[in-house]
């Protein structure tokens, strides 16, 4: 009787551990579950990681990476249906939407560094970039030095728009910095000649010249204002469980090779909406990343 007491409470303690293991989600995977929906967001001009489309639909690399990490979640908590929701963000916004629960992943060209790690948490690194600027070639702009006293325009809430700044005032460059709402608008007022230069993430300034209505007419400076700077999706910080199915379904992704894949789809091949190519292929430093994924934000480490 002893026996059968005991196995009866063994499997009622069985039939009991489901609801409790539910019961044991918490942060933004409780959330999740609780809700049946996630909030990605989005950014409107950052081609060909997070844009628009003709329908003004979003579109590109990393949301095709959210994506992937949306169908890891939804089968980690079992769900039949998990319902996306899209939320705009641009710069200034992204960290404050994140942190204030509006959005569960930022999927744009947001970099990695130990200064915003404070506030945020990132998945593995999916692109590496660094901080250039953009000018006509006929300003005859040639260097960093040449920037001095003129007109200067960077994306408002970007690490850029500070590199531009902390480089303005080491070599004493006095340059007139003007802050944009975002990408497209920055590079508006150099193709207007409000601005001789953008400041911005190089890939970003490529794809917005290819873009352009005369893509010969500008350059993208050898000058860097940074070392290479990793480029993550970010999540909330304090949250392993959720960090955990995270970093988990995009090292999968990178190191089976769909990463290289979907890389290729955009930059190496005709992207929407009007058929651009940005011919980048991966370089050897984001191919030594994807093989061994890391989250680091010291640029150091990816050498």
């Amino acid at each position: 009787m002893k026996r059968n007491a005991m196995i009866g409470y063994t499997l009622a303690a069985a039939l009991c551990a489901g609801p409790a293991m539910a019961q044991e989600l918490t942060g933004t995977l409780k959330k999740i579950k609780d809700t049946g929906t996630i909030t990605l967001g989005f950014r409107d001009s950052s081609i060909p990681f997070s844009y628009l489309d003709d329908s003004q639909k979003p579109i590109g690399y990393a949301m095709d990476i959210c994506y992937k990490i949306v169908d890891a979640v939804k089968k980690e908590l079992k769900l039949d249906t998990l319902e996306v929701k899209l939320n705009p963000v641009t710069s200034s916004t992204r960290i404050p939407l994140l942190a204030n629960g509006t959005i569960d992943l930022e999927c744009g060209s947001t970099t990695n560094n130990a200064e915003r790690q404070k506030q945020v948490a990132y998945t593995n690194t999916h692109f590496l970039t660094a901080s250039r600027y953009v000018t006509k070639k006929s300003s005859k702009i040639n260097s960093i030095d040449d920037l001095k006293g003129k007109p200067v325009v960077s994306t408002s809430g970007t690490t850029n728009i500070k590199q531009l700044t902390e480089a303005s005032a080491e070599r004493k460059l006095g340059i007139n910095i003007i802050p944009a709402k975002d990408h497209a608008e920055a590079f508006l007022m150099v193709e207007t000649d409000r601005a001789v230069a953008f400041v911005m993430d190089d890939i970003l300034l490529a794809s917005l010249v290819a873009g352009s209505k005369a893509p010969g007419d500008y350059v993208i400076s050898k000058d860097a204002f940074s070392k290479p700077e990793p480029y993550g999706i970010m999540l909330r910080k304090d949250d392993p469980a959720f960090k955990k199915v995270v970093d988990a379904a995009t090292a999968a992704l990178y190191t089976g090779g769909e990463g290289q894949k979907i890389y290729d789809k955009w930059f190496m091949a005709k992207i929407p909406p009007k058929g651009l190519n940005l011919n980048v292929p991966m370089d050897a430093k984001l191919k030594n990343e994807f093989a061994k994924p890391s989250d680091s934000a010291d640029p150091d480490s990816y050498k």
